[in-house]
Parts: structure tokens; C-alpha cells; sequence
């Protein structure tokens, strides 16, 4: 298995801490599709029982990032294209059009002010090449509207797909021919946000979440 270079971590919450770190190697793309996670190895490496990964891989199965399967042990699960298109797109666009109409009129400067933060870090990931600070900032942007909206079942629904629209995020990063696009589109939506048109921002996020849907190449950060 690919080393990792884990720290070994602390006795306390080592369940959640395991789970943590598996799930950025596997959303930075050290561990891969298909990549065997064998829980002997994953306890040794990370300093720590075999009982605190084995709960982690069943919180990483639940999130749809691990595979488990009887006498194989478990494996890191890819984001195909279809899964993509059929159904993360649209879970999206439903989600989000919802958050997004009931999130006007409740952001304020400070969020608008975040907003545009994150849009300059995206900038900054952008010219450094850094996929992972991309994505990350992109999930950040949207997380953000959706706790606005004040729809505590929308941001449920956000965190049960959040870690696998984060993995293909970074999977499709560098499909773009320029990186530099993903904050232009962000700053157009937050734009769009700024002027409080509930059909502009509805049309505006039907077109961020679809722009970059094409055969053979998944959606962007969206």
C-alpha cells in the first residue's frame, strides 16, 4: 500500500482521527481507486489498534469513499463519470437551488466578505497548482450558502454527499486547461448572490453545476 507519512495519532477520538486521515488521502489522491486498505497495516502505520480503523472504514463506507467486501477486506472506491452525471449532478441542483433561493436575504457582508475570500483563495490555489487547496476552498463556497439557508435538512444532505462531490472535485481538477476558470466562475456566482434576483441566482447555479459536463469529462468543482 502507498505510505501515507501519518502521523501516529493521540489515544483520544482515534476513531474520528483515523477516519479524517484516511479520508484526505483518499480525496488528495495518495490512496487510489481500487487501492486495498488492510486494516493490520493501516493500525501499524498509524500507531494504533486494529478496532479504531476497523469503525473507520465503516464511517468511510457509509460516506461512500471505501468498499468493503467479504474475504477481500476493503478497497478505495472511484467516482465514474455516470455516477457523476446521474446522480450527484442532480442531487446537486436540487439541493442547491433549494439552499441557495432560501439563503437571499439572509446573507450578510461578512458572508459576502467570505465569500470573496474563498474566491481568492481558489485565485491563489489556481496559480500555485494545487488541486487539493482548489477543491477544497469550491467545497468551502457552497457549504457556506447552504448553512445560510437556515435548512438543517439541506445541510444534512450536503454532508452525506460532500465527501464524494469533494473527490471529484479534485479527480477533475486537472481536466481544466486553465485552473484560473474555477474562481472566474465562483466570482460570477457570487455576483450573481450579490444582486438578490432569486431567477438570476437559480439560473446562474443550474449553469455553475453544469457548465463543464461533457462525454468523458466530469463536472469541476461546479
Amino acid at each position: 500500500m502507498t505510505t501515507l507519512g501519518l502521523r501516529r495519532v493521540p489515544s483520544q477520538s482515534r476513531r474520528e482521527h483515523v477516519a479524517d486521515i484516511l479520508r484526505s488521502a483518499i480525496t488528495e489522491g495518495q490512496l487510489k481507486p481500487g487501492d486495498r486498505l488492510i486494516e493490520i497495516d493501516l493500525a501499524k502505520e498509524l500507531g494504533t489498534s486494529r478496532a479504531p480503523v476497523r469503525e473507520a472504514l465503516r464511517q468511510l463506507e457509509e460516506q461512500g469513499l471505501v468498499a468493503s467486501y467479504p474475504y477481500r477486506g476493503s478497497e478505495v472506491l472511484g467516482v465514474s463519470q455516470d455516477e457523476v452525471e446521474q446522480v450527484l449532478v442532480p442531487i446537486r441542483i436540487t439541493l442547491e437551488r433549494f439552499a441557495y433561493s432560501r439563503a437571499l436575504g439572509r446573507l450578510s457582508q461578512d458572508d459576502f466578505h467570505q465569500l470573496q475570500e474563498l474566491v481568492n483563495e481558489m485565485e491563489a490555489a489556481a496559480r500555485d497548482g494545487s488541486t487539493e487547496r482548489l477543491a477544497d476552498a469550491d467545497v468551502r463556497f457552497h457549504e457556506l450558502i447552504i448553512v445560510r439557508s437556515e435548512q438543517r435538512h439541506c445541510l444534512q444532505i450536503w454532508k452525506t454527499i460532500e465527501p464524494r462531490v469533494r473527490a471529484y472535485f479534485r479527480r477533475d481538477a486537472p481536466a481544466h486547461a486553465d485552473a484560473r476558470t474555477v474562481p472566474a466562475q465562483h466570482q460570477e456566482l457570487l455576483d450573481v448572490l450579490k444582486t438578490g434576483s432569486e431567477t438570476a441566482v437559480l439560473e446562474a447555479i443550474d449553469h455553475h453545476i453544469h457548465i463543464h459536463l461533457s462525454p468523458g469529462v466530469a463536472s469541476d468543482e461546479g
